[in-house]
């Protein structure tokens, strides 16, 4: 398994961007977290398979139906194990 964090620019925020990436990464068994961070940004940390990252990135790209994404960047990191993906509704401290 591998983890990717995942910083995603654009229109993000209020879109229900969040919801509609947990819904996709339950689908697809990824595991990690997502949350909105300033400056109308969107963070995620994910953990899965290669072929799993791969499809849950390309969807972070469009983003559900109201999202204009500008930007994905994607940083490989160390295995991070989750034991599921969580919607953060405030901005918590992580260390990676």
């Amino acid at each position: 398994m591998q983890t990717v964090n995942l910083l995603i620019k654009g229109k993000v925020q209020g879109v229900f961007y969040r919801v509609a990436a947990k819904e996709v990464a339950d689908k697809l068994g990824v595991t990690g977290w997502i949350k909105n961070i300033p400056e109308g940004r969107v963070e995620a940390m994910i953990t899965g398979t290669e072929d799993q990252l791969k499809q849950f990135i390309e969807w972070c790209r469009q983003g559900p139906g109201k999202a204009v994404v500008t930007d994905v960047i994607v940083t490989p990191l160390g295995e991070h194990p989750f034991k599921e993906f969580t919607v953060m509704r405030e901005n918590y401290p992580h260390d990676y």
